[in-house]
């Protein structure tokens, strides 16, 4: 394999090696998070190029952005600084040519009808599970499968982790399964790379299902309820002390517009209270706020949900939150808010909020009073929408789901620990020409 500094160890590993030395054409490879399967494809590619002339190779990602970060300034150190300072680079296209004529070419699947026509050699794509779900039927293996004389044609990985039982779930039964010579799977837990401190910290940080996709490269079944490890055990009958400070959630939807209140408590969340009205508005809420915690002895208050309640505010106008916060202060209460600049992705959100409800250790920090009806029902009962793998269904009930995941992803957000970075080795900057 071509040497060069790594950003953490990774440890040898007998499924990596048949993945490396295997000559089938399409190889599906789920495998745990931070796990080294990017590397190996950074790797296999230049190592390809490297040593084939005049092939044409290519690294692919759903948008642009993400395949850029990735892989990158990474190939330019892996090929530029040693072995090919007589290559040329066009920066604008992210393509790298090579001594030997090989080139090497970063594409996004935002649009994959633009991959096809194209003589590709090989290469890979990474996070194959945020693909479009008809971009590798429709586009990306009929391009492959273009036939040049007196060349194989090209192979490919499909590198990842899983995203729920979707297009990637079925590449990867049928690499297995198939028995189709031409397709071979390759999975390998995040545990068999990372140090163990890490994989705890994740345990720690994420839930069991989540922990079971993201560092075990499980594909789970996502359909059903969104907190199915919402239980009896979450819900307790307490109530806020007087002398706390309140957390306010919401959730700016017009109909119910629902708002969840909590205190917390050692890192542990307790949502206490909610305040749910139909055809209603912002000084509605305030309102009702005022007069129920009239008698609170702590009078501050955290504000926390939906960023677009923000809105109107760069124009001088008032916002949900500058309602709310007048109305507040203009009965006693000191209020700060914290609400994001922009929404969280619901992937986030549910994310969030499930490693609170339960995480891969076993531990629960988030307990809902069996006063709060609407909460209560919401957690139990808010679902996945049919042929989605995460997209909610809206009722009466799911508008307080959403404003708690809104407070949860901002004050308890997921916070995986890291590998210690090795410190890089010393390396002459690479010289090349501009095409």
């Amino acid at each position: 394999m071509i040497k060069a500094q790594r950003w953490y160890d990774l440890r040898e590993h007998n499924i990596q090696k048949v993945l490396w030395n295997d000559t089938v054409r399409f190889k599906v490879v789920p495998a745990g998070r931070r796990s080294g399967k990017t590397e190996l494809l950074k790797r296999y590619v230049c190592k390809c190029a490297a040593t084939t002339p005049n092939g044409l190779y290519f690294i692919g990602a759903p948008t642009y952005s993400q395949v850029k970060a990735i892989y990158w300034d990474d190939l330019k150190e892996l090929l530029l600084h040693k072995t090919m300072l007589e290559g040329c680079v066009r920066e604008s296209e992210l393509t790298i040519k090579l001594g030997n004529g090989s080139v090497i070419k970063l594409v996004s699947f935002d649009k994959p009808e633009r991959f096809e026509g194209v003589a590709w050699t090989g290469g890979g794509i990474d996070e194959v599970a945020n693909l479009k779900p008809d971009a590798w039927s429709l586009h990306i293996k009929p391009a492959l499968d273009t036939c040049v004389p007196g060349k194989p044609l090209a192979w490919c990985w499909l590198i990842g982790v899983p995203e729920g039982m979707n297009h990637y779930y079925d590449m990867y039964l049928y690499a297995r399964d198939s028995g189709d010579p031409n397709w071979k799977a390759y999975t390998w837990h995040s545990a068999d790379i990372l140090p163990a401190d890490v994989i705890e910290s994740a345990r720690r940080e994420l839930s069991p299902e989540q922990f079971s996709q993201e560092y075990q490269a499980e594909f789970i079944n996502s359909s059903g309820r969104v907190y199915k490890n919402f239980s009896s055990a979450n819900v307790k009958d307490i109530s806020i002390n007087s002398t706390e400070p309140i957390y306010w959630t919401h959730d700016f939807n017009f109909s119910p517009m629902s708002s969840a209140i909590a205190c917390v408590r050692n890192e542990n969340v307790y949502f206490t209270d909610e305040i749910v009205l139909f055809s209603s508005n912002a000084e509605d809420v305030a309102m009702e706020f005022v007069e129920r915690y009239k008698g609170h002895a702590n009078k501050f208050v955290f504000l926390y949900g939906d960023a677009s309640g923000r809105v109107g505010e760069k124009h001088g106008k008032n916002s949900n939150y500058t309602i709310l916060e007048e109305i507040l202060k203009n009965n006693g209460w000191r209020v700060e808010r914290n609400v994001k600049p922009a929404n969280p992705s619901i992937v986030d959100r549910q994310n969030a909020v499930r490693k609170m409800i339960l995480n891969a250790n076993g531990e629960s920090r988030l307990f809902v009073s069996n006063k709060c009806k609407y909460l209560l029902k919401g957690m139990n009962t808010c679902t996945i929408k049919e042929g989605s793998s995460f997209i909610e269904v809206e009722n009466d009930y799911q508008h307080i789901t959403t404003a708690i995941g809104y407070f949860i992803d901002r004050r308890f957000p997921i916070n995986v620990q890291k590998p210690e970075p090795i410190m890089p080795i010393p390396i002459q900057q690479p010289r090349y020409t501009r095409w």
